[in-house]
């Protein structure tokens, strides 16, 4: 009777434990979620640009729970935009909505969770 006390306590830490560290970190996009172009190929973004490297930086972007997910259609629009601000304001980078070598990085390898406000200002 006491090695199944033993045993039920340590699964229910176990599942409190593996639940709550679910909850702290967004889950990280792979090759297999978005594979609209090769990890290697990350072009420098804008407002207005098309293509399979947009679908990808759409793609990474809707990892992050709780935020409106894009359409991932390959143009570069006013929503992928604001999102990106925001992705980018989240990881200290500069707000600008250019998808460069530090904002792809971050689209890859995204950190913790985001409690900035949602649309950026």
């Amino acid at each position: 009777m006491f090695p199944n006390r033993r045993t039920g306590g340590t699964l229910l830490a176990a599942t409190l434990t593996l639940g709550l560290a679910g909850f702290v970190a967004p889950p990280t996009a792979s090759a297999a979620t978005c594979s609209y172009v090769s990890s290697g190929t990350r072009p420098t973004l804008r407002y207005g640009d098309t293509g399979s490297a947009v679908k990808q930086a759409q793609c990474l972007s809707n990892i992050w729970n709780g935020i409106p997910k894009l359409t991932v259609d390959g143009n570069f629009g006013a929503g992928t935009r604001t999102k990106i601000k925001w992705i980018q304001g989240c990881h200290g980078l500069t707000k600008d909505g250019v998808i460069g070598a530090g904002t792809w990085d971050v689209l890859y390898h995204p950190v913790g969770d985001c409690y900035d406000p949602y649309p950026p200002s």
